[in-house]
């Protein structure tokens, strides 16, 4: 299939390229939607040192100072990357999605491919938008532009279509350090826009076939889960804030017609509103799970079927489904058991947790540094964090956390606050408030 319009879209810098899309129109106004995902298990087979290693790292680790990739560089950003102009092995999603955003078929196989065009979010959300010209690199591939509106067309089809099934519309603040030498600057807030919704709405859609691929051939899978929330009650309290009401069991539906409300009402303060409830879902977790048996499901996205299966350059249990994938395409044995995926499971949920403390703590350093010329501003805040180890506040006009080192008495997750910077220790990470 190397000579379909295949293109890569990721961020500015990223060289471990996991997956390419490309789309065509069928009658009725179908459209053929296909993924190709990196086949990374080529070259890193079950059990070798590199894959001990990989099973060792779970994933790569993304820092304001420095990348620890899963893999060594020669793999992720060379031979098992899907570079611009070379010819790769894969493993293909293909899905014929309706004008209502259904899916209607779908189909997974091996295949090899081209990448013709290595794009970036940023560049290509803004020229969908109408913010801003085609990009270079889509107007150098002729017929691109073109497939690149029919992909964003049944992109936004699919996405309206799971919100109405109750998926949550959550929009955090992701900040990114960005720095003049070694000096930093500023923060800069990664918003989304279509381009990243092109590529979030077909993995969500690619992950769920691969995951009923595998159970129609009745094979175990490792699955990505976030249960029902244990605080729901909390969040029933921030909803009632707002003056909405929601039922006392967990209902992704109507958490979503309430979240959707809040971003018409109050955009910029949104993401501090969708933070809070993020809190209050709980991590996301690896599963490993039986077919026939009651899935867990995912409670954000309001799907049963999940899992994580296409970025195998970037997280293990991406590469191990991979396997199970093509195992189940060749009609081979199991590469993994039941047994050994509940092991994987709990070792990859383990080391997930660390790394997010690992990121989270860099990039606290990162805003310390930032902040130690402020020390006794007062700022606006909303707390995110409240538990017997202490409480957080996000401040609402930097995207900065820190903890609250008094006054957090009768304070809860979703709280609005003033708080005044006392202290920050930039090896640390600290950053610590008072209350005003």
């Amino acid at each position: 299939l190397r000579d379909l319009l295949w293109a890569s879209i990721d961020n500015d810098d990223s060289e471990d390229l996991d997956q390419l899309t490309v789309a065509d129109a069928l009658s009725q106004g179908r459209t053929r939607v296909r993924v190709a995902v990196a086949d990374v298990d080529a070259l890193v087979k079950k059990n070798s040192a590199i894959d001990q290693d990989a099973a060792h790292n779970t994933t790569s680790i993304y820092t304001a100072g420095q990348i620890f990739p899963m893999l060594p560089l020669k793999l992720s950003t060379r031979l098992t990357s899907l570079n611009l102009n070379e010819d790769r092995l894969a493993i293909i999603v293909e899905m014929i999605i309706g004008p209502d955003g259904s899916l209607l078929e779908s189909d997974v196989y091996r295949a090899a491919v081209r990448n013709h065009a290595k794009l970036a979010y940023n560049s290509v959300g803004a020229w969908l938008e109408g913010r801003a010209p085609e990009p270079e690199a889509v107007a150098a591939v002729p017929g691109l532009a073109e497939n690149l509106r029919l992909q964003d067309q049944a992109a936004q089809n699919m996405k309206s279509l799971r919100h109405a099934q109750g998926a949550l519309s959550l929009e955090t603040i992701e900040a990114k350090p960005v720095f003049e030498g070694d000096r930093i600057s500023g923060l800069l807030v990664e918003e989304k826009n279509r381009a990243k919704e092109i590529i979030e709405d077909f993995m969500v859609a690619a992950n769920g076939v691969t995951v009923r691929y595998l159970s129609s051939r009745n094979i175990p899978s490792l699955r990505r889960v976030v249960r029902t929330p244990r605080r729901w009650d909390r969040i029933v309290e921030i909803a009632a804030d707002h003056a909405f009401k929601l039922p006392k069991s967990p209902s992704p539906r109507k958490l979503e017609i309430f979240l959707t409300m809040m971003k018409k009402a109050d955009p910029l303060r949104f993401p501090d509103l969708s933070l809070a409830v993020i809190k209050l879902l709980g991590n996301g977790e690896y599963v490993a799970e039986l077919p026939g048996e009651e899935a867990t499901g995912h409670f954000a996205l309001a799907v049963k079927d999940y899992t994580h299966s296409t970025a195998p350059n970037r997280r293990f249990p991406d590469l191990i489904t991979q396997r199970q994938l093509k195992a189940a395409i060749e009609g081979k044995t199991m590469p993994y058991s039941l047994d050994e995926l509940e092991v994987q499971a709990e070792n990859c949920t383990k080391k997930e947790d660390l790394v997010v403390k690992v990121e989270r703590q860099v990039g606290k350093s990162a805003a310390a540094l930032l902040l130690e010329s402020r020390i006794g501003e007062r700022f606006d805040a909303m707390v995110t964090g409240a538990s017997e180890k202490g409480t957080w506040v996000r401040l609402l006009d930097i995207p900065v956390e820190g903890m609250l080192k008094s006054g957090s008495r009768g304070l809860d997750v979703g709280d609005q606050v003033t708080v005044e910077l006392a202290s920050v220790d930039v090896e640390q990470g600290f950053i610590d408030f008072v209350r005003r």
